[in-house]
């Protein structure tokens, strides 16, 4: 296996919780208030959003830490971007509107961080996409009591 398969290269075990942390609780303030408010979406999204996209972020410092050679190439990140946009129609047709609400934004957000956690686990950072996948699943698991009417019947 590489250097970087199961802890990260870059930056220290403490860093990457940090960043990936912040990056759930800081769009968790943004969306509670479109639920405080009633919007149409749920805070779960921006939350699963965030956190994929801050992973993909740490994928790519990660890759460049692995690659120590005078001639750096991350073109991997134009993968990530087509990929990742592509997984962003699929996320889409999850979604609806019903009433009021739109409902699926939850699961189209979870299939978006699932291609990220596919992305993530084929560069060999197996150690992230168990930190995404865990996040993920954390928001989830406990914003599920306060979302029922956002999800699809």
């Amino acid at each position: 296996m590489e250097d970087g398969t199961f802890s990260p290269i870059h930056i220290s075990w403490m860093e990457a919780l940090l960043r990936l942390g912040l990056s759930m609780f800081l769009p968790l303030l943004i969306g509670i208030d479109r639920f405080i408010r009633g919007k149409p979406i749920d805070f779960r999204p921006f939350m699963i959003v965030a956190l994929a996209a801050c992973a993909l972020s740490l994928t790519i410092m990660e890759l460049g830490a692995r690659n120590t050679g005078p001639q750096v190439d991350l073109g991997l990140s134009r993968v990530f971007s087509g990929v990742i946009t592509g997984i962003g129609f699929l996320g889409a047709g999850a979604m609806f509107r019903q009433d009021s609400y739109v409902k699926g934004a939850g699961s189209a957000a979870s299939i978006w961080a699932a291609g990220a956690i596919g992305l993530i686990c084929g560069v060999g950072l197996l150690w992230l996409a168990v930190l995404l996948a865990g996040g993920v699943l954390i928001v989830l698991i406990a914003s599920a009591p306060f979302t029922s009417k956002y999800d699809a019947d």
